[in-house]
């Protein structure tokens, strides 16, 4: 559990350290990512996910 909270963490410095230096960048992305149409959104987060759980695996296998 507490792994999962250091993650958790992780992930809301690095978001909110992008929302606080360059918020007009995130709405600009934001504005970007809406005039995508909605399969072209479904495979980036597909792809995300699959980024993410290659990134744990190797992280696992390296030393985790």
């Amino acid at each position: 559990m507490g792994k999962v909270l250091v993650a958790f963490g992780l992930v809301l410095i690095v978001e909110g350290a992008i929302w606080a230096l360059a918020p007009s960048s995130v709405e600009k992305m934001l504005q970007a990512l809406r005039d995508l149409p909605e399969p072209a959104r479904r495979q980036l987060g597909a792809l995300a996910v699959v980024t993410g759980l290659i990134l744990l695996w190797l992280a696992r296998s390296i030393g985790g």
